[in-house]
């Protein structure tokens, strides 16, 4: 009988390596079928033939949610479960593990379901295979929303081939035997069979029918809503042992860096390769074509040089002597296109939303109130920067790539290499941090080319941290202007909103200089305030630079603008914040977002996920009662409030802030409140929202990147700070609302607690010293010196 193993065991048929290092592995379907199939019970991440052809059938008429996503949803447990006959079960997980627990988590509600003890559980990262898998695009906080029902089914499905093999065996009907950890049970005799034992029998049965399947009651869940559950992964990572794409090594590899146009849209003029030659380890320098417009996936091009080591290549990178065409982006200035976005937000534009009369009502109104925001590019900045390995043997390429898409990783590097998408396999390693920017896998189509140009040797491609800043997928830059009209009583009677961002649309098509449904439906179009006379509009904003996803992506600066005036709103009504807040929101209702001139609604059914307000004041209410909203602070310190629907989950945050005389910042305690449906692993999702409370900070706090004559200004840590532990909240408490329901819809979670932090801090920033901050990032603007 063949061992099992403690954790993944990555192989690229590099088991002979003896370079002393730790090599990382993700099984291939072939290998790990060879494994399994002679030693047990497969059912198998194997063949697509054994999928049924119904697996991601949608719906009649409109599709939402993971019905709508690319190759939809798969839950046949014989793609992924697999029990060897020592009984040790392997779960499969196709989504991407950047921190965020899905590997511990979607794993864990297959074996929930299954009723295996989880410390005999083993979880394998699948490849990139979507038509297999089921879309495995990770991001939109989307991941457990889409699959947690999919992946119940597997389990459920696993358990029920396993309980029916038994009852076979002992010759009684299925419904006098049930599993119960790792073994399935016959209460009337006491007779016991353990999965390994069942395994054979059970791999010859049909899959149950999905309607037939009996899925847990909340009540009997063992893993599911305890939050008790550790990351699968947390020992290797603590200890070191962890796999990340930069990791990746492989025999006889080859190692590149790549000089690319400082300036989008700029080209290679010429270059002289001489002295990088003459580096100790470089082997060749190889020129990257660049790509005609729209940018979408595609390398950038420029001059790569390719080492016996990742050093040597710098080193020749910094040797070479090249000259650049700057292309039509070289005068981008981020001063003068702050200057031209707030041009375009004092004139109108495009109406996207029109409730109404808005010019009648804030000619009427007794007080009028305007205020304009700006929000900077950012970057992703993920500590792990891009990273991945390609190699090409018989005509077939293997990439191993920290991605959170494997398949649009897959599909463009068979496009850039004219292979068949058969003839391309991207393993997928842990990352080290991503936030959107690897959900882009241009530097995997460059490792790809790059070993191309190697006859098909090895070839790792690592981005420095000055490449990432300088030629990532930047966050949006924007400008908000809001007015708004009060009535004698200080409610308001009217709203204009006009938003200006270039769209991440541009980096796919022609440039329409608008905001795209998606982007609109962050927080802008479908803000549920009871106004009678409210109107969005979004004046044209062309891009100048790779725009792309980031964690939040528009509801930061939507929200930042948003609720910062809502807050400027209060005050001039002579009200408390939360108390202007509410009745802003009016009374709990649950509104069609289609009345709200919103057709995206994060992709989902609207009659499943309608706006719900009273989930909005639940959690105002909840944070302002836990943070003791009112209590009475010393001098130069204040509490703010800010509250954000996004990616269908409602989150409200109270930041204290305290600024002494010289202007220092710090922030003793943030409270942040989250309803975001059932609780599939509690843990999980406050170490997510602690983590959105850090993010938020640094962003609001030190986040910009800036852009002149084309090119980045930032290039390291030092230019592009992050926040740290002295600078950090004191304490940060987490309130999950409570909830029963699992017949509920899940809301998203990694990325709803990011986009109020801003506006709670500034508004609490304003309460402790009556300054309003409307232009990220904080950074000195509260220094009196």
């Amino acid at each position: 009988m063949k061992k099992p193993l403690d954790r993944p065991e990555l192989s690229a048929d590099i088991s002979n390596a003896d370079d002393g290092n730790l090599h990382i592995a993700n099984i291939s379907r072939r290998a790990f079928l060879k494994d399994l199939a002679l030693t047990g019970f497969v059912l198998a991440a194997g063949f697509p033939s054994l999928t049924r052809p119904d697996e991601t059938a949608a719906p009649v008429g409109n599709k939402y949610g993971a019905d709508a996503m690319p190759h939809g949803w798969v839950d046949n447990p014989l793609v992924f479960v697999a029990i060897a006959d020592d009984g040790t079960v392997t779960i499969i997980c196709h989504r991407s593990e950047m921190g965020q627990g899905i590997r511990t988590s979607l794993p864990m509600v297959v074996a929930d379901e299954l009723e295996a003890a989880w410390q005999r559980v083993r979880v394998e990262q699948a490849p990139g295979d979507e038509p297999h898998y089921g879309n495995q695009d990770t991001d939109g906080s989307r991941s457990m929303r889409h699959f947690f029902m999919p992946m119940r089914r597997v389990g459920a499905a696993a358990r029920t081939m396993l309980e029916t093999a038994a009852a076979a065996q002992w010759q009684v009907p299925v419904q006098e035997v049930r599993a119960e950890q790792h073994q399935v049970l016959h209460p009337a005799t006491g007779r016991t069979l353990g999965y390994g034992q069942l395994a054979k029998a059970a791999a010859k049965l049909p899959v149950p029918a999905r309607e037939t399947l009996r899925l847990k009651k909340p009540a009997d869940f063992r893993y599911i809503s305890k939050g008790q559950v550790g990351i699968y992964d947390g020992q290797d990572i603590v200890t070191g042992r962890a796999q990340y794409g930069i990791d990746t090594r492989l025999n006889d590899m080859l190692y590149a860096v790549v000089a690319r146009p400082p300036v989008f849209g700029g080209k290679v003029l010429r270059y002289d390769a001489k002295d990088a030659l003459k580096v100790s380890g470089v082997v060749k320098v190889v020129e990257l074509p660049s790509s005609p417009p729209p940018a979408d996936f595609n390398p950038l091009g420029g001059v790569a040089v390719i080492a016996s080591n990742t050093w040597s290549a710098i080193q020749g990178r910094k040797a070479l002597k090249i000259e650049w065409n700057k292309g039509p982006h070289g005068t981008y200035d981020s001063v003068a296109y702050k200057a031209e976005l707030e041009a375009a937000a004092r004139k109108p534009g495009k109406v996207v939303r029109n409730d109404g009369d808005v010019e009648t009502a804030l000619k009427s109104a007794a007080k009028h109130v305007e205020a304009e925001y700006y929000a900077p590019h950012l970057a992703q900045a993920p500590i792990e920067p891009p990273a991945a390995t390609a190699r090409i043997v018989k005509g077939a390429c293997e990439i191993w790539a920290c991605t959170q898409s494997p398949q649009a990783s897959r599909d463009r590097v068979a496009k850039w290499l004219k292979l068949p998408e058969d003839k391309v396999t991207v393993h997928v390693t842990l990352l080290g941090g991503a936030f959107g920017r690897k959900s882009i896998p241009d530097y995997v189509i460059e490792a790809a080319l790059l070993s191309q140009a190697m006859n098909g040797k090895p070839v790792k491609l690592t981005w420095t941290r000055e490449d990432d800043l300088h030629h990532s997928y930047f966050h949006t830059v924007s400008v908000e202007r809001l007015e708004a009209g009060l009535d004698n009583q200080g409610k308001p009677v009217a709203w204009l909103h006009r938003t200006v961002a270039p769209s991440i649309s541009s980096t796919f098509g022609p440039d329409s200089k608008h905001q795209m449904p998606a982007e609109l439906g962050m927080g802008v179009i479908n803000v549920p305030f009871a106004i009678a006379n409210l109107r969005i509009e979004n004046p044209a904003a062309e891009a100048h630079t790779r725009i792309g996803w980031f964690r939040s992506v528009s509801n930061i600066p939507h929200a930042f603008a948003i609720q910062s005036f809502v807050a400027e709103l209060a005050t001039a009504a002579g009200r408390d914040p939360k108390d202007f807040l509410l009745d802003l929101i009016g009374p709990p209702r649950r509104i069609d977002p289609r009345t709200l001139d919103d057709t995206w609604n994060q992709g989902e059914s609207p009659d499943v996920y309608p706006v719900d307000t009273g989930r909005l004041r639940r959690v105002i209410e909840a944070v302002c009662r836990e943070a003791n909203w009112g209590r009475v602070l010393p001098n130069g310190r204040g509490l703010g409030l800010a509250s954000h629907y996004s990616f269908v989950t409602y989150v409200a945050v109270v930041a204290e802030a305290a600024v002494d005389e010289q202007g220092k910042l710090s922030i003793p305690r943030i409270d942040i409140a989250v309803d975001c449906g059932p609780q599939v692993n509690p843990e999980r999702i406050r170490s997510q929202m602690e983590g959105a409370c850090i993010m938020g900070i640094s962003l609001a706090t030190l986040g910009e990147i800036s852009f002149k004559e084309g090119a980045v200004m930032q290039d390291n840590f030092h230019a592009y700070q992050l926040t740290r532990m002295d600078e950090a909240p004191r304490e940060i408490r987490v309130h999950l609302l409570p909830t029963t329901e699992f017949d509920t819809p899940l809301g998203g979670v990694g990325e709803p607690g990011v986009p109020p932090i801003a506006p709670a801090l500034c508004n609490a920033i304003f309460a402790a010293t009556g300054q309003r901050i409307r232009q990220l990032p904080i950074r000195d603007q509260l220094r009196k010196d």
